[in-house]
């Protein structure tokens, strides 16, 4: 019995040490990602588009916030947020005091589920239930409204179910948002149609990565589609990666750069980011950072 007992120890072991490193280190190992994507006409100077998402930010968090505010030393040209600020009834002023700087540069932003509802404790299990299960637990209602007010005050474009333009150093993007689709307040009829043509690049924002969205901008000539939501998984494990996106988007497309296609339409590129941050309820991530990410839109040869 003792090679038994020898090997339950050391599998209990090896499970504890990793359940430290995610709570105790991971999941404050802020992460720069950095992508050149291939979508500006030729001839054209390059974009720096900053993708930040996830937050989840309670007022306490001094550390993430100082490493949001310095984003802003890479310069980025533009901000897009796609969502899942907040984790706490008082985080408005925390979430504002993390983008600080990024706020005086050109942004757009959509909400996601848990800027609506505060977060709750849950069974993790839940979310390796079949994708059918309905697995949206809502919270106390957050204060969505002062954030949504607050971002526009500082200049950036809510997305939420609409389209718009924005120029940027002598680009026009043409951009078109959902409201959250995890929530099902996503409004498609509300921004379908061709993407403007006459602008340099397209882009569609959601903060849920759900496969109709994807399907409705790649359809309708969006030529980037940014997303958060899914943390990346996470949890990942080695040569397995995310086991769960919480949405219906295949887990090889958790995080990070991918192609997205629908028949004969043509294919975009979708950068879904893994996040900042994790509910205050489960703060503990492995093999998944939590992660900003600079696109440098360039243009194809």
């Amino acid at each position: 019995m003792r090679p038994l007992v020898t090997s339950a120890a050391a599998v209990t072991g090896l499970g504890t040490a990793a359940m430290l490193y995610g709570v105790g280190y991971e999941v404050r190992a802020f992460t720069l990602r950095r992508f050149d994507i291939p979508v500006l006409p030729a001839g054209s100077t390059p974009l720096k588009v900053l993708h930040v998402s996830d937050l989840h930010l309670v007022p306490r968090q001094w550390r993430k916030r100082h490493w949001v505010r310095e984003l802003a030393r890479l310069e980025p040209d533009i901000v897009v947020n796609t969502g899942d600020n907040l984790a706490h009834a008082r985080a408005v002023p925390a979430v504002l005091d993390a983008l600080g700087p990024l706020l005086e540069l050109p942004g757009v932003f959509v909400l996601g589920s848990n800027d609506y509802y505060a977060p709750v404790l849950k069974n993790p299990v839940r979310y390796l239930l079949p994708s059918g299960q309905d697995k949206r637990v809502r919270g106390k209602p957050l204060p969505w409204r002062d954030l949504a007010a607050s971002l526009r005050a500082h200049g950036w474009l809510d997305l939420d179910n609409r389209t718009a333009q924005l120029p940027v150093r002598g680009h026009t993007i043409a951009f078109a948002g959902v409201d959250d689709p995890h929530l099902e307040y996503d409004d498609l009829a509300a921004v379908a149609g061709p993407a403007d043509a006459t602008a340099q690049v397209r882009i569609g924002v959601t903060h849920a990565p759900y496969l109709r969205v994807l399907d409705r901008f790649s359809t309708d000539g969006y030529e980037l589609i940014l997303a958060g939501h899914t943390h990346g998984g996470q949890l990942r494990l080695p040569f397995v990666g995310a086991l769960v996106t919480n949405c219906d988007l295949d887990t090889a497309r958790a995080r990070g750069l991918h192609r997205h296609g629908v028949g004969s339409w043509g294919w975009s590129w979708l950068h879904v980011s893994a996040g900042l941050g994790t509910s205050p309820y489960a703060p503990v991530r492995f093999s998944c950072r939590p992660e900003a990410s600079l696109l440098t839109l360039t243009p194809v040869s």
